[in-house]
């Protein structure tokens, strides 16, 4: 009976916090999307009351965190500083050198088409500060090119900042029938060659004890159905970011990791490289994996991609705050995590039960409604 009794009383309550956290987050000006969040903990305590108290205790951790991330702070001048960003094309890296040049700050803009519409932007709507370079973060000479025209720049002073933003996706769909080639790109790009931006350019980086702004993912934190690949490349760069931190503390160079979560930007890719990447699954994989799968199944991952091209803010507002922080803060954090997904998703993870996650998480990522043929056929 006092089991029953506790059941009764403890479901209402979790909602009241829940609700309660709805409120404040209101009242300071965040709500939308936050509230949004709140309202859908509610439905799930109604649906499954075992995992209330759970989803109470997140719902005040969230609040308390957005409370407390709009806090000004002054910033260190932005004159007289240098800093190199890769991926600037498009996205996260594009918007950032925009902004970073208006503020003031000597900006090395790296892109992967020195010719493409995201350099000539850059190029066009920028000040004479900005320096656009032919920069593959796969490609060993662009690097040491990049390296020695910085480092005839930047003479004594050094290099201030180093933001690691270029990344792929590589391609959305299950672990097993990804080809071994795209997972080794996907891990060169957003993993090996990362590390080698920031071997090269550390000297200089430590003659200015200045910053380094890896950007990794929310995937990183948290497994995502057809992520794997990409999930653990960013896991594998949260790590080693993690590492760089303790080690360089004691040279003044401090090392952020930005974990976005909930943003749309070009970084899925587009038709032309999927229907390669189709084709090459078909291609490549044994007779008994394909039939498992079926080739209805296969093909029916294009459009989960189409879908998912379409989700997501596209306003990296609070992004771009977050590297500006980490790289002219006095005091940067070692993790951010812009967008409410980045909170959100990561609680989840860690203090659910691993079925009330799971089952969390099938209802949220529904893209694809298509099964496997192995599964249909049971």
């Amino acid at each position: 009976m006092e089991a029953g009794a506790s059941e009764v009383w403890l479901c209402p309550l979790c909602v009241l916090i829940i609700a309660t956290s709805a409120a404040v987050l209101l009242l300071w000006g965040r709500g939308g999307r936050s509230v949004g969040l709140m309202v859908f903990g509610v439905l799930l305590c109604c649906v499954i009351p075992s995992g209330c108290f759970v989803l109470a205790f997140l719902s005040v951790c969230y609040t308390v965190i957005h409370c407390t991330a709009g806090r000004q702070e002054l910033l260190l001048p932005a004159q007289g500083k240098s800093v190199l960003i890769t991926g600037c094309d498009s996205g996260f890296g594009h918007n950032l050198a925009k902004l970073l040049d208006r503020a003031g700050v000597k900006v090395y803009a790296g892109v992967l088409k020195e010719n493409g519409a995201g350099a000539q932007e850059l190029r066009r709507v920028s000040s004479p500060q900005l320096t656009v370079l032919q920069l593959d973060i796969t490609n060993t000479n662009q690097i040491s090119k990049s390296l020695q025209f910085i480092k005839s720049q930047t003479g004594e002073t050094g290099l201030w900042g180093l933001v690691n933003n270029a990344g792929v996706t590589g391609y959305v769909c299950d672990a097993e029938i990804l080809p071994l080639r795209i997972l080794r790109k996907i891990l060169d790009v957003n993993f090996i060659a990362g590390v080698q931006m920031t071997q090269a350019f550390l000297p200089l980086i430590r003659k200015a004890k200045g910053r380094i702004v890896n950007i990794s993912s929310l995937g990183g934190e948290v497994p995502l159905p057809g992520f794997a690949a990409y999930g653990s490349s960013k896991a594998a760069l949260i790590a080693y970011s993690g590492t760089l931190r303790q080690e360089l503390s004691q040279w003044g160079v401090k090392v952020a990791i930005i974990l976005p979560g909930g943003f749309r930007t070009n970084i899925l890719g587009n038709e032309e490289e999927w229907s390669k990447i189709e084709k090459e699954i078909l291609s490549t994989l044994t007779q008994d994996v394909r039939e498992a799968y079926g080739e209805e199944y296969i093909c029916s991952l294009q459009s989960r991609l189409s879908t998912m091209a379409t989700v997501g803010s596209t306003d990296t507002t609070p992004v771009l705050d977050t590297i500006t922080h980490a790289l002219l803060s006095e005091r940067p954090r070692g993790f951010y995590r812009p967008g409410p997904a980045a909170v959100s998703f990561p609680l989840l993870h860690t203090f659910c039960p691993t079925w009330l996650f799971d089952f969390i998480f099938s209802k949220i990522i529904r893209y694809n409604r298509v099964k496997p043929a192995g599964v249909v056929s049971k």
